[in-house]
């Protein structure tokens, strides 16, 4: 018996120790709203959506302390899509991010599915991270798999002592799947201090699923300055897509910004997309404006209105619905207007 009350107690002494050293954390954004679409030639489409402001999203993070500055960690986070009940994606529980980490003084290791580096100056340099009707990726139409997230993927990232120097390269692997439709191989660079923030970033990728088997080139670079009265942000991404001797390229710039009124903040942002594809080209242009009252730290009301105007006969729509609702395009030359208004909510 007293062995017993030993071994219990040593048993206890050692999960006390595991538990101070480790941590898991949940934590998520809730955020819904009502959005009207009008897309020229089409009925008017109200709808319900989420991630007018923030992605929609369950996280749980953890961390345990190694010992000599080294540690572990892992990150799972599922998308929401509370308007349904529904969580994950694609038959993907955890379809925005799944990786598991070590780090230390040498930077970080990192394996999973997880964020592009060419994604990320895409988002960061957007007043509208890349969600609801004033998304500066309304008008990408190069988009692949891996545009956003890549599957089976090895990341390295610099360590955060570099005096505002930070980087990430990654490699993912072909699954021959719609997420991972070829080996994706890229990197980033920036530089951060104070008000300044500037990144390049560079991939290329095998479209091994694409009839031709045809090779992808990315490259982007993105900035922002925060001045106080108004921060402006924005990028320039080019992407070529390569079928032998035939190339089809896209070029796109989105400039952005946001102004601080009292608990509000009012945002706008103007996107250009220009498409060549044997001689022919046709271009995209997009102005969103909006306006974001902070109830709280937590919580906020918003509001965005985007006009997207097609040219020649090009018949883009504004998307960015997370919804599984979907306006019909406009006819061929026509504009897509779209108001939305939300609740966001931070736990």
């Amino acid at each position: 018996m007293k062995k017993s009350l030993l071994a219990l107690a040593v048993l206890g002494a050692f999960a006390g120790v595991a538990s101070a050293q480790s941590s898991v954390t949940l934590s998520g954004t809730l955020d819904a709203g009502v959005r009207y679409t009008k897309n020229d030639g089409r009925d008017r489409f109200l709808s319900m959506e989420n991630s007018g402001l923030n992605s929609s999203q369950l996280v749980f993070t953890g961390k345990e302390d190694l010992g000599g500055g080294l540690y572990a960690g892992f990150v799972l986070n599922s998308q929401l899509t509370q308007s349904q009940g529904n969580a994950g994606l694609g038959g993907k529980f955890f379809n925005r991010r799944e990786t598991v980490s070590l780090w230390g003084n040498f930077g970080e290791i990192r394996l999973g599915r997880d964020y592009t580096p060419t994604f990320w100056n895409n988002t960061i340099f957007d007043v509208y991270g890349t969600v609801g009707v004033g998304d500066s990726s309304n008008v990408l139409r190069m988009a692949t798999g891996t545009f956003v997230r890549a599957d089976s993927a090895v990341s390295y990232f610099l360590p955060s002592n570099l005096g505002g120097f930070y980087g990430q390269i990654m490699a993912a692997a072909s699954e021959r799947a719609l997420q991972n439709p070829g080996r994706y191989l890229g990197g980033r660079v920036g530089f951060a201090a104070g008000p300044f923030d500037v990144a390049a970033a560079y991939a290329t990728q095998r479209l091994d699923l694409v009839a031709g088997a045809p090779s992808q080139k990315t490259m982007n670079v993105g900035g922002s300055y925060d001045f106080g009265v108004v921060k402006i942000m924005g990028y320039y991404d080019r992407d070529t897509l390569s079928f032998g001797a035939v190339d089809q390229k896209e070029s796109r710039y989105s400039l952005s910004g946001q102004v601080p009124v009292g608990q509000g903040m009012i945002t706008a942002g103007y996107d250009h997309s220009k498409f060549d594809n044997s001689g022919a080209s046709n271009s995209l242009k997009k102005f969103a404006v909006g306006y974001v009252y902070n109830l709280s730290k937590r919580t906020a009301l918003y509001t965005t209105f985007a006009e997207l105007k097609n040219d020649g006969a090009t018949t883009v729509g504004i998307g960015g619905n997370t919804g599984g609702n979907s306006a019909l395009p406009p006819v061929s030359g026509g504009k897509s207007k779209a108001i939305e208004a939300g609740l966001r909510h931070f736990f």
